[in-house]
């Protein structure tokens, strides 16, 4: 149970495919995300889930509905972020943003270069649309959970930072509900002025 004082986190898990959204293959983004996000928080949260097509207006409406309706905090994307005809996600996004944090997608595809070159031809981005924070993810699971953990050398010390990292202090900063992380899994940053005791 959580406590009262402590509001849950709302999550916003929008996984974009016009063939997983038509049925063709299963939709591995959402479950692939829900997984770690349950690995990697000990802050309780819900979460909204969309499985949706390839289409710019409904992505828009998608993510301002659950911004504007749903109340999310925090939404995380995948698919639909390279450049192919059909990839209109970072366009969306950008649409309904009132803010952009270009921070992120520039960590997500340094991270990914360390594995591929066409990491280059990502681009993903992140915008604040209201007291939520919208970041368009890879579409690999595998992908998906290196850009969010980072890397880690053969000691098991952190290399490369994640992006979760700056997640938290990011939600504390435009008043979105104070969330505390796994350490095993990824350790969050926040000044010492912004930590809650223990």
């Amino acid at each position: 149970m959580s406590d009262k004082n402590i509001a849950d986190i709302k999550i916003g898990l929008v996984s974009i495919s016009d063939r997983a959204s038509t049925g063709v293959y299963e939709d591995k983004g959402i479950p692939s995300l829900q997984d770690w996000l349950k690995s990697a928080l000990i802050t309780p949260f819900t979460v909204e889930t969309r499985l949706i097509a390839d289409e710019q207006a409904l992505i828009e409406n998608t993510l301002i509905d659950l911004v504007d309706n749903i109340g999310c905090h925090l939404i995380l994307t995948t698919g639909g972020t390279g450049p192919a005809l059909r990839d209109v996600t970072p366009e969306a996004t950008l649409n309904i943003g009132e803010k952009s944090m270009p921070g992120f997608g520039e960590q997500m595809r340094q991270i990914s270069l360390s594995f591929v070159p066409t990491a280059i031809l990502s681009r993903q981005v992140a915008v604040i649309r209201k007291q939520c924070l919208i970041i368009n993810l890879p579409g690999q699971p595998k992908a998906i959970a290196q850009t969010l953990e980072g890397l880690k050398d053969e000691a098991g010390q952190q290399a490369v930072h994640g992006i979760f990292a700056a997640i938290p202090y990011c939600l504390d900063l435009i008043g979105a509900p104070y969330i505390e992380t796994n350490e095993a899994i990824v350790k969050s940053f926040r000044p010492k002025s912004a930590a809650k005791p223990a």
